[in-house]
């Protein structure tokens, strides 16, 4: 651990080290992000084995066992299977964790340049200590905190892209502190020398404070100049950066928590059942003992040869409730336990291996990073989701264009390539010199940087919306290659054209447009793009029709989830122009109230405005997001996006991937104080009651700094009562903690469900973790939220796969396994209660007390596996197609009725198998010869029945016959009749071991009578199941059976189920969505027509607009593109 300053502080020494030791007072940077270590493993592993009450209870059993004659069954009946159980869990988690560990050194083995005796050597992450010198390419992570002390770029200006830390789209501008900024090569980086003090350790991404001393003199260093690990260097060949903090003393590690550990829910109710199952035991155990004083009471005074028993210590009412406990406690499976872990772990080896799931381009696959927690992803309610890298690709393409009455592209394209823009723009009318303007402005009205590099036009740009534009008005021949601090220059058509920049009226949320006052072959124009409500509204007289037609399109590209601009222009007079300038630069020098006179000014030239065109871009979004969202929400599962992004794109990207649609009602909660919070989110709470009266659909959409607000005191409540009864909830600008606490608020909120967290980015670990399960998006931008995952999935659209199909499937058949377990155990194990009845409460037992132990490890071991293993509950290409089969099976599988029912199963089936074979055996003699076979011939008989019966009983349960499960049940009856034979012949002779069964298998196997029961009693037994399962299947069909009888009746699929099927068109897909959400409702049916209220407030959000500008950037906006010069060579840095 670092040693920070008696001051708190951070100080340390940049350049030629004197305090050779320095480097040690501070962590290093290899990180894991492991469940154990070498010190760790062992009481970890047993916190964790020991949160389950059956293994407490089983070590209590053994170690019970161990007094002396207190056992019926033996010492070691129970501790032997135990130790076999626990040490096949510990060698799970210990193959599971070394996975995590090979995640981790792939990280830490990324390479990274570090400035040694003046040369740049490569060394892995892990070597990366505080105080290096390092440098980082272009497209490279940042391995550390680094201070950015150059780069290739003028006044050292840096690009950095940080979606993967806080999932803003645009790139952030760091610019380096002057006094090094110069410093561009090798030598002038080994000469420099100076000292640091800064802030300790902290989880705050947006704050930072630090002090270089250089030669005497201190300068202040903050955020603009901090490169935090984890994000992407963009559109800058190199930076030279100081290490600050390293490993997990970064802001993203410090915003990470410690792997923890998971338990399903699952594993809640199966030790609720287990405490059940305990009371029942004592209970048993009691009643016992008290039948056993009861018969000692009154049998043993006339039967003068027991006499001794009389004063027999061990006759006692607590020892015989000892003995009875000791041989009840195989009610609870020990090998459940075991069973499960076995499971599982091949539940996760077939998710591992699904083809379905897999993507042959980056040749990656699903992986399940842990198996304990297979069942979740049966019983998920709530999705939380990343939006950057999860749900969207954060790549822009220029798509459409309107122009006048005119609509050019199309969405099928990939991007914008319609002829006939050319075409009308060379026809020389009115509309051709309109297009000529909107390629022009879009040409030049942005903070783009271009750079010639290899011969290839590269831009650079903070806004990838912007990039976008520039590129979009390249390929129309609209090139934009030259900036110049006053000028810049574009290739028009095949000639080069100088457009004077004179004036930049930056872009602000609040503005939400972007002005420039250009100089273009003499005449001076005003170039503004915006959003259409700003730019509408700002428009000069006898506008109306040109807005009708440019109104339709942005519907149009609204409904297709595209990002808008609109683009309007006016020409000024020179005298204008003299009078209005000057006014501007003086509120630009202003120091009080400077924003409000800059808006003041800018209003005097942007009006009066003519609408030339609207654009629309769109935000990529990963392959079948739209399709993947609406069939989990058909599932019964809400889907809350969690992004770091602004509110308008995030509203944006919630209509394009379907999960709101145009009658949605927005609930949008935006306030900054707590009180008007805590006022808005009760105004809303009500409003919500009333819209679930209605029947109506309604979304939230709050910010961070509202949500700052919402998660503390009585706000806290009811912003969670609302947020649940949503059908979705859009949170934007959060920042990674903020994720994970909306996160352990709805988990504890909605208790009784399942909560999913899936993200791509280091942003996202803090709220995976923070999940009952978490999903990361495996590939380079999220090998951190993978790294910290319990699944990772290489595309955001496996997960319907991973949940409807592994998820739905693993719940049922682990739910079948316990249950089996359960009954199996109480079948055989309650049959020595019945037989307590006729041993005078002895304690002594039907069974041999080795095949007591071998009947869970053994005989009945394989059936339960392939239930778990083999049997589907229903095809995987039926839930797939009808989503709703998930909540039904959810319902269906662990109640406390299902429970019972098997429970009840147990009972019934054992007095069946007891009473039954009892009567059987009742004259004993069941050989010609006349010889009868001791109390063994009755165990053994039972106990064969019974394995006979528990073996067929697990292929009634089971939904599909496949060669598994049928070779394991057949196979399990004939594993014990062969192991009875040899144990019979071959254990008596070997020290003693098993003495009572010497003879035994001939003895049994001889009657006739034995195999005629053993045909009769279990199918006897059995009848039970075929009468009660038809009964249920009439009255109360499971899920499959529904489906099966529903797909006979149906030969055709409708409704969301055509849209949700393959398709080679999403956007189609999409449009047919849209459409059937905005079809007439018929009476009765469920109404989706929005509010006037919900339809004003639909108004103002209705097209997000294609600005993700960093409005708060180290360099502003004029002062870009005020200071760079293309045309200037750029360092190389070495």
């Amino acid at each position: 651990m670092p040693t920070e300053a008696r001051d708190n502080n951070r100080h340390f020494h940049l350049g030629t080290v004197t305090d050779h030791h320095h480097q040690h007072r501070f962590c290093s940077n290899r990180i894991s992000t492991c469940k154990y270590n070498g010190f760790s493993f062992l009481p970890r592993f047993l916190y964790e084995q020991f949160r389950r009450y059956n293994n407490i209870f089983f070590l209590a059993i053994a170690l019970l066992q161990q007094i002396p004659d207190v056992s019926p069954t033996g010492r070691y009946t129970t501790a032997v299977p135990f130790l076999i159980i626990l040490s096949v869990s510990a060698l799970k988690e210990i193959f599971e964790d070394v996975k995590r560990r090979r995640s981790d050194n792939k990280v830490n083995a990324f390479s990274v340049e570090i400035l040694v005796d003046g040369q740049w050597v490569e060394k892995e992450w892990k070597d990366v200590k505080v105080g290096d010198f390092i440098r980082v390419d272009n497209d490279s992570l940042f391995p550390a905190d680094l201070l950015l002390l150059s780069s290739s770029e003028q006044q050292g200006m840096a690009y950095i892209e940080t979606s993967n830390l806080d999932g803003e789209t645009n790139l952030k501008i760091k610019q380096a502190l002057d006094v090094t900024a110069k410093m561009t090569s090798s030598d002038q980086l080994s000469n420099f020398q100076a000292e640091i003090t800064c802030e300790p350790p902290s989880r705050h991404v947006n704050e930072f404070n630090g002090n270089i001393e250089i030669n005497g003199v201190a300068r202040h260093f903050g955020i603009d100049q901090l490169l935090l690990r984890g994000a992407r260097l963009k559109n800058t060949a190199w930076v030279f950066g100081a290490v600050i903090y390293t490993g997990h003393d970064s802001k993203l590690l410090m915003n990470s928590k410690r792997a923890p550990l998971k338990s399903g829910t699952i594993d809640v109710q199966t030790n609720y059942r287990i405490i059940f199952l305990f009371f029942v035991l004592v209970a048993l155990a009691l009643i016992s003992a008290a039948g056993s004083e009861l018969w000692r009471s009154n049998n043993i005074p006339q039967a003068w040869y027991l006499s001794f028993l009389e004063h027999d210590p061990k006759g006692s009412f607590l020892w015989g409730v000892l003995t009875f406990f000791i041989l009840y406690n195989n009610l609870i499976p020990i090998s459940l336990q075991v069973t499960l872990e076995i499971v599982r772990f091949f539940q996760a080896i077939y998710i591992n291996n699904d083809i379905e799931m897999y993507v042959v381009n980056s040749d990656s696959c699903a992986i399940a990073r842990t198996s304990n927690l297979n069942e979740e992803l049966g019983q998920v309610k709530y999705i939380m989701s990343d939006k950057t890298g999860t749900l969207t690709r954060n790549v822009m393409k220029f798509k459409r264009v309107s122009i006048g009455s005119r609509n050019y592209g199309n969405n099928e394209d990939d991007e914008f390539g319609d002829p006939k823009l050319l075409e009308d723009a060379q026809a020389g009318d009115e509309h051709s010199e309109a297009i000529v303007e909107v390629l022009k402005m879009m040409a030049v009205c942005h903070t783009v940087v271009p750079e010639n590099k290899d011969g290839q036009l590269i831009y650079q740009s903070s806004s990838p919306d912007e990039a976008a534009l520039v590129r979009g008005a390249a390929s129309q021949k609209v090139t934009f290659h030259t900036r110049q601090p006053q000028k810049v220059i574009c290739d028009v058509f095949g000639e080069d054209e100088t457009i004077e920049i004179l004036d930049v009226i930056d872009f602000t949320s609040d503005r939400k447009r972007m002005s420039v006052v250009v100089r273009d072959k003499g005449e001076i124009k005003l170039y503004t793009k915006g959003a259409d409500t700003v730019i509408f509204e700002r428009l000069e007289q006898g506008s109306e029709q040109s807005v009708d037609y440019c109104t339709e399109h942005l519907e149009d590209y609204a409904s297709f989830g595209y990002r808008t601009l609109c683009f309007a222009v006016r020409k000024l007079s020179n005298e204008e122009y003299a009078q209005w300038a000057p006014e501007y630069k003086k509120a630009m020098l202003a120091i009080e109230n400077r924003a409000k006179l800059l808006a003041e000014s800018a209003e005097k030239l942007e009006r009066d405005m003519v609408l030339v065109g609207a654009t629309a871009i769109e935000d990529k979004l990963q392959e079948w997001v739209p399709e993947t969202i609406q069939a989990l929400m058909a599932a019964d599962i809400r889907v809350w996006m969690l992004t770091g992004d602004k509110r308008e794109t995030a509203i944006n990207i919630a209509h394009s991937c379907a999960l709101c649609h145009p009658n949605t009602e927005l609930l949008i909660v935006d306030k900054t104080t707590y009180e008007e919070t805590y006022q808005k989110l009760e105004q809303f709470a009500a409003r919500s009651l009333e819209l679930e009266r209605q029947e109506k659909e309604f979304a939230m959409v709050i910010d961070g700094k509202s949500l700052l607000h919402a998660l503390t005191g009585e706000a806290r409540k009811h912003f969670g009562d609302l947020a649940l009864r949503c059908h979705a909830v859009v949170c934007c600008r959060m920042s990674p903690m903020q994720k994970a606490e909306v996160v352990e608020m709805v988990r504890k909120l909605a208790k009784h469900h399942v909560v999913l967290a899936i993200g791509d980015g280091a942003n996202d670990v803090a709220m995976i973790q923070a999940a009952n399960v978490g999903v990361g998006i495996s590939g380079e931008e999220g090998l951190q939220a993978a790294s910290a995952s319990d699944y990772a999935i290489p595309r955001f659209h496996f997960l319907r796969r991973l949940l409807l199909v592994h998820g739905a499937w693993n719940h049922d058949r682990s739910v079948k396994v316990i249950l089996y377990s359960f009954y199996k155990n109480i079948c055989l194990y309650i049959i020595e209660l019945w037989f307590a009845i006729f041993s005078a409460w002895s304690g002594q037992t039907i069974f041999e007390r080795w095949t007591i132990g071998m009947f869970n490890v053994i005989f009945t071991a394989w059936p339960p596996v392939v239930l778990g293993l083999f049997d589907h509950p229903v095809p995987a290409e039926q839930i797939m197609k009808y989503p709703a089969l998930y909540a039904s099976f959810q319902n269906r599988a662990f109640s406390i009725g299902n429970f019972s029912l098997w429970i009840g199963m147990a009972i019934i089936h054992s007095l069946s198998l007891f009473f039954l074979t009892y009567a059987t055996m009742e004259h004993q003699v069941v050989w010609d010869n006349g010889l009868t076979g001791g109390w063994l011939m009755l165990g053994n008989c039972a106990y064969t029945f019974v394995v006979a019966t528990v073996c067929f009983k697990a292929l009634l349960e089971c939904d599909s016959w496949t060669w598994p499960v049928v070779v394991a049940c057949i196979g399990s009856i004939g594993l014990w009749i062969v192991f009875v034979i040899i144990y019979a012949l071959v254990f008596p002779h070997i020290g003693g071991i098993g003495a009572d069964m010497a003879g035994m298998a001939y003895i049994m196997m001889s009657s006739w009578t034995f195999w005629l029961a053993l045909l009769f009693i279990p199918l006897a037994t059995l009848m039970w199941d075929l009468v009660i399962k038809s009964l249920f299947t009439i009255a109360m069909p499971t899920p499959r059976e529904l489906a099966v009888m529903y797909n006979k009746r149906n030969t055709s699929f409708n409704g969301f189920e055509r849209l949700a099927s393959y398709s080679s068109n999403v956007l189609e897909n999409m449009r047919l969505l849209t459409s059937s959400l905005r079809g007439s409702t018929t009476a009765g049916s469920r109404s989706r027509t929005a509010s006037e209220a919900s339809l004003a407030l639909a108004e103002q959000t209705r097209y997000g607009y294609a600005f993700s500008q960093d409005e708060n950037a180290a360099v502003a906006q004029t002062e870009l593109i005020r200071n760079v010069d293309s045309t200037q060579e750029k360092p190389t840095g070495r």
